[in-house]
């Protein structure tokens, strides 16, 4: 592996309990009760990571994921304690609920792919007739997904067959969704200041030993999330252009382009030095875009060690 982008970690840290390694984080329980999440470079896509990492993607997710919780705690509440290094996050150890909570304002990827092949339900949703692509809903739409195991695919979910699997009780999930329009009502305001359209998103929750539901793992960054430029947004659906969006949307189509859908049997295209960069660049203009300020590159000439030396100084810290 390459040092400037870190793809796998190894760490022992004191009084580690276990590691789960998701498609992109990382995370290490220590102790009875905190997590260390680490953001790595690793770039996914139709739930498949793809064999390089991109740099800075993990340092931008986690800032990012940092200002957007700080941004929403008045209103939610979260799992972050402290981020003492740029790829990392510390926070309170809860157990996730076995669903991801998507929401929708705009009838764009997934949604739209299913409306072309003509379902006007989605979750147990209905979605209205005679839209287009990219255009609002008149108001934004749950529509959950089940959280898989490494490997397999989300799958879309409805709320009664949440409730009926009991994956998630009636009063919880009420709060679940009375939390995801706050977020989404939030990003969205967050995002207009920037010029952008919050266009769909997904959160994920958790519990904490309390019983409290907390906001977990990562919010409004553009892998949990898709952005549209607000200015020419209108100009754009009359004339039915596509819109010019901020997202890894833009890997996946390129993927689609050189024939891979994460379906069995295709192989991953192979993404020269020039296009690692270019994603990188794009990365960096997503983050200075969603966030209003200039994009600070970490040391990135050993990450791991890097890494490793602010999280023992944080630990060390608290004892």
């Amino acid at each position: 592996m390459s040092n400037n982008t870190i793809t796998s970690t190894n760490y022992n840290f004191p009084g580690q309990k276990d590691v789960y390694k998701g498609k992109v984080r990382e995370v290490y329980s220590l102790n009875e009760d905190l997590l260390v999440m680490i953001a790595t470079d690793r770039l996914s896509a139709f739930d498949v990571v793809m064999p390089r990492g991109i740099p800075y993607k993990g340092q931008i997710l986690n800032q990012i994921a940092t200002k957007m919780m700080k941004a929403t705690e008045d209103i939610v509440p979260n799992w972050l304690i402290a981020t003492p290094d740029p790829n990392v996050a510390v926070g309170h150890r809860c157990t996730p609920f076995k669903v991801e909570m998507v929401i929708r304002g705009y009838l764009s990827g997934h949604a739209s792919r299913e409306y072309k092949a003509g379902k006007r339900l989605l979750c147990g949703v209905s979605m209205p007739e005679g839209m287009k692509e990219n255009d609002k809903f008149p108001e934004p739409i749950i529509t959950p997904s089940t959280k898989a195991d490494d490997g397999a695919h989300d799958e879309d979910i409805s709320r009664e067959d949440i409730l009926k699997q009991g994956l998630v009780s009636e009063e919880d999930y009420v709060q679940l969704e009375a939390y995801t329009k706050a977020l989404f009502q939030r990003g969205t305001e967050i995002a207009a200041q920037r010029g952008l359209i919050l266009v769909d998103t997904k959160y994920e929750f958790g519990k904490t030993k309390d019983g409290k539901i907390v906001l977990i793992d990562e919010i409004h960054t553009p892998d949990s999330s898709r952005y549209f430029y607000a200015d020419g947004y209108q100009e754009r659906q009359d004339k039915g252009e596509k819109q010019k969006q901020l997202s890894k949307e833009f890997v996946r189509q390129w993927l689609i382009e050189n024939g891979f859908q994460g379906k069995e049997g295709q192989q991953i295209p192979t993404m020269s030095d020039e296009y690692i960069t270019s994603v990188s660049e794009r990365y960096i203009e997503l983050y200075e875009q969603i966030t209003g300020e200039p994009f600070e590159r970490a040391d990135i000439s050993d990450i791991e060690a890097r890494i490793e030396k602010n999280v023992m100084g944080y630990l060390s810290s608290k004892t």
